[in-house]
Order: structure tokens, then C-alpha cells, then sequence
């Protein structure tokens, strides 16, 4: 097998990364692996991997940000490389030092923006209220809602549930990225939204058949949620910020600012790293300062 599709095989089948992160490693590496072709004059195997220099990369490096590359983008396609350097040393025990060392641009971290309170209750209730919608779509687009804030899920995670969820039971089991499984408690008035979603449902939802459905009756498609969204800013004057995924950091955001135990968030993701879930502890600094206040002996 060639060198890039065994590196992409090697995250889906054995690292078991999700498929957009795979996908983000392969757009990365196939323009890489292209300019190698040119920049070599040779297919870049291994063995032509391990001879590059530092300099070779940074050429790379420099035809990219000259595309209009950002530093962020920069940075995570160094991460790509260095990634692939990794794999070439574990399975075909190929070293390069000067590449390991080599740094990218820092990337400025980027808090989380979360709705408030009032803007997730207020974006469920209008989903669920719109007039321009059947009622069984309003309570649908209302319960997907209601997961992503009341629950935490990813859009995919919430569309992925089938009609064996129903009834909508107390801890809901989650099958998240790289098929990372987790127990995710649900509030009555999560509960609530799905049981009366699927009262209304004018489809059969089966145990192996997806739970939301769209107007036709297939699988919800993500990007109507999206869209869905994007109304609801605009209705309730929302900022651009205000999408589907600030509604899983004002579950998170709104969690720790309750209290809540940073272990626990975590665990309610699905983070496989804590420093992940940490960012959080940025946006609700305020409240830190609070606790710490309260709690430290000489405050």
C-alpha cells in the first residue's frame, strides 16, 4: 500500500479517529505529497520521507501561507506532518530529527462561545413554536435541540439516536468519536421533548431506524439543523456565534459555572483528554474567582 493511504489507514482502523479527522489528515498530507512529487522529482516513499530536511518542510510551509493559508491552518498541518513522521518511525523505523523539532506558528486559543440561559431556552421554544413549521417538525427540531444543550451531543451524536432509544430513558448510552462510548444522563425535560416528538412522529420509528426524521421521512439531515439555526439567530437576534455546537459549550459552560466537577464535564463530553475539556475553565473565569474566594483558608 502506498505510504499516505497506509498512514490513513493506520488512523481510521488503528488510532480509530473520526472520519472528518481523518479526512482533515488527508487533505493536509495529499497537498504535501503533491508538492514532494514536484519539490523530489520522486515519489515520496519512506525511505525519500526520512532524507527530507527542514528546510523541505519549511518550502512546503511557505507555498501554503502564499495560497492564503492562515496560521491556524498552518499550524495544523504541521501537526499533520509531524503526525505522519510518527507513523513512519513506529512502523517503518524511520527517524528524522530535524523535522520532530521542527515548530509551527502558535495557534491563539480560541474560547468556546456558548449561548446564554435565556438564548438556548429561547431557541427551543421558537423551534418548537414556529409557525411556518408542521407541529411534529417543531417538536422534532425541539427535541434535537433540546439534546444538544440539555444533554451535550454532538449534531451527530443526537442524529445518530435510533427508535430504540424511545421511551427516552434516564441515561442515554453514546456512541461519540472514534466510537468512544458514554453514559449521558437525561433531565425530564429532555425526556420530555423526545417522548412527545415521537407521540406526534407521523413515521414509524423502529428500534434499527433512525429517530429524527425528515419531511419525507428519511434520516435527518444535518445541515437543516444548521439551517435551523441559522433562522432562529436571526429571529431572536442572536450573534453569528450562536450555532448548533454553542449549545454543547452552554451545556459545559453552564455546568461548571453551577458547580459542577471539571472530571464530570469531561466524562459528559466524551473528552478523552481533560486539557479538552479545560477550555471551559476560560469561559467561566468569573466564577472560578468566585469559588476560589469562598473556599482558599486566607481569602
Amino acid at each position: 500500500m502506498d505510504t499516505l493511504p497506509a498512514f490513513l489507514s493506520h488512523l481510521e482502523h488503528e488510532r480509530r479517529l473520526a472520519g472528518n479527522t481523518v479526512e482533515a489528515y488527508g487533505s493536509d498530507l495529499a497537498d504535501f505529497f503533491n508538492f514532494l512529487r514536484v519539490h523530489l522529482g520522486e515519489e515520496p516513499t519512506p525511505k525519500a520521507l526520512g532524507r527530507l530536511k527542514a528546510r523541505d518542510i519549511r518550502a512546503h510551509l511557505a507555498q501554503r501561507r502564499r495560497d492564503g493559508l492562515s496560521d491556524a491552518s498552518i499550524a495544523r498541518l504541521m501537526s499533520s506532518i509531524k503526525a505522519l513522521y510518527r507513523w513512519l518511525g513506529r512502523a517503518h523505523d524511520i527517524e528524522n530529527a530535524e523535522i520532530a523539532y521542527l515548530q509551527g506558528p502558535k495557534r491563539k486559543a480560541r474560547l468556546p462561545r456558548p449561548v446564554s440561559i435565556e438564548a438556548a431556552r429561547d431557541m427551543i421554544f421558537e423551534a418548537e413554536t414556529d409557525p411556518d413549521s408542521a407541529t411534529w417538525i417543531g417538536a422534532r427540531d425541539a427535541a434535537v435541540l433540546s439534546l444538544l444543550y440539555g444533554g451535550g451531543l454532538r449534531i451527530s451524536e443526537a442524529l445518530a439516536l435510533t427508535g430504540a432509544d424511545l421511551p427516552a430513558p434516564e441515561r442515554l448510552r453514546i456512541s461519540g468519536k472514534g466510537g468512544k462510548v458514554r453514559i449521558v444522563p437525561l433531565i425530564p425535560a429532555v425526556r420530555e421533548a423526545m417522548d412527545a416528538y415521537a407521540a406526534v412522529c407521523p413515521y414509524a420509528l423502529t428500534k434499527a431506524g433512525p429517530l429524527f426524521r425528515g419531511a419525507k421521512g428519511g434520516a435527518l439531515n444535518p445541515r437543516l439543523i444548521q439551517g435551523l439555526v441559522q433562522k432562529l439567530r436571526g429571529v431572536l437576534g442572536l450573534p453569528d456565534t450562536a450555532t448548533p455546537h454553542a449549545l454543547r459549550h452552554a451545556f459545559a459552560t453552564h455546568l461548571l459555572a453551577a458547580g459542577a466537577d471539571l472530571r464530570a464535564i469531561q466524562t459528559l463530553l466524551g473528552h478523552a483528554s481533560l486539557s479538552t475539556t479545560q477550555v471551559y475553565t476560560g469561559v467561566d473565569a468569573s466564577r472560578l474567582r468566585e469559588v476560589h474566594a469562598a473556599a482558599h483558608p486566607r481569602a
